[in-house]
């Protein structure tokens, strides 16, 4: 057993973690730190997408009550009904767009130029998007949504599908500026991950099966229960942080990661076309 390469795993799962959830790019950060410790060949790009999955559980477990609640109430209660049909709703654009265009974003969008100006101007979004939110609130939590707001979230989801925007960044800002509160811009982010990123993982994993074996299993065990930990602390931090901040220092950490993008791309450092 390779045990430097668990701890790479390790090392992966908690960078996926802590950054899938907050609006700053996990596959940014992802392909950043995996250039750092040679972790970043074709099974490692498998890797990346299946311990996502390990952060989905995370959510899964805080917002327990919420998802349990709903499944016994689904059969007779309009309210669950209508909450389940809006995650749906806000899931299915990012399916058939990806489906659509996936292989032809990943062929020429993954470029330094666009990581940087995607992270960048994501940061200017949510410095925008701070200053007008608060007076613009329409939706106070996720039970107000309307099927057309779910439809609204889930097509600026599809931004994410370019590199360096961040999927939680465009649901979580996007929301906001449709006139979601933070908090239920937050939620509906988190509901709407666990079908996106579950299935982005198991498509993934049975698309480049031929590349795995039983010997991976480890190396996918440490990065799916670091994954696990790490994004559970992260959202349980994020929940609480957003009562009473914004998320202004994200958008100038977004704008200074755009820069250290440019420079690791300009010296060579980091291949961002992986």
């Amino acid at each position: 057993m390779d045990f430097i390469l668990l701890a790479k795993a390790a090392i992966m799962g908690v960078v996926e973690g802590l950054t899938e959830f907050l609006p700053i790019s996990s596959t940014g950060h992802l392909i950043l730190a995996g250039a750092l410790l040679g972790f970043d060949d074709e099974k490692a790009k498998v890797f990346d997408i299946a311990i996502q999955t390990g952060a989905i559980f995370a959510v899964i477990l805080v917002y327990w009550q919420k998802i349990r609640e709903t499944l016994i109430a689904l059969p007779t209660q309009r309210q669950a009904q209508r909450f389940t049909l809006n995650v749906l709703i806000g899931f299915l654009p990012a399916v058939v767009l990806a489906l659509l265009f996936g292989k032809a974003i990943k062929a020429h969008l993954f470029t330094p130029v666009v990581v940087a100006t995607t992270f960048i101007l994501g940061g200017f979004v949510i410095l925008w998007a701070e200053r007008r939110a608060p007076r613009a609130v329409r939706v106070v939590s996720v039970d107000d949504m309307t099927p057309l707001d779910a439809l609204k979230v889930g097509l600026v989801q599809c931004l994410a599908m370019v590199p360096g925007t961040s999927r939680s960044g465009a649901t979580i800002i996007g929301g906001m500026l449709l006139g979601l509160s933070r908090k239920a811009a937050t939620d509906f982010s988190f509901f709407l991950a666990i079908p996106t990123l579950i299935g982005a993982g198991v498509y993934s994993l049975y698309k480049e099966r031929h590349l795995l074996s039983m010997a991976d299993l480890p190396l996918f065990a440490v990065g799916l229960v670091f994954s696990f930990i790490s994004a559970w602390l992260c959202v349980r931090w994020l929940l609480r942080y957003i009562s009473t901040h914004s998320f202004v220092p994200f958008a100038y950490y977004r704008i200074a990661f755009g820069v250290v993008v440019l420079i690791t791309a300009w010296t060579g450092w980091v291949n961002w076309s992986g």
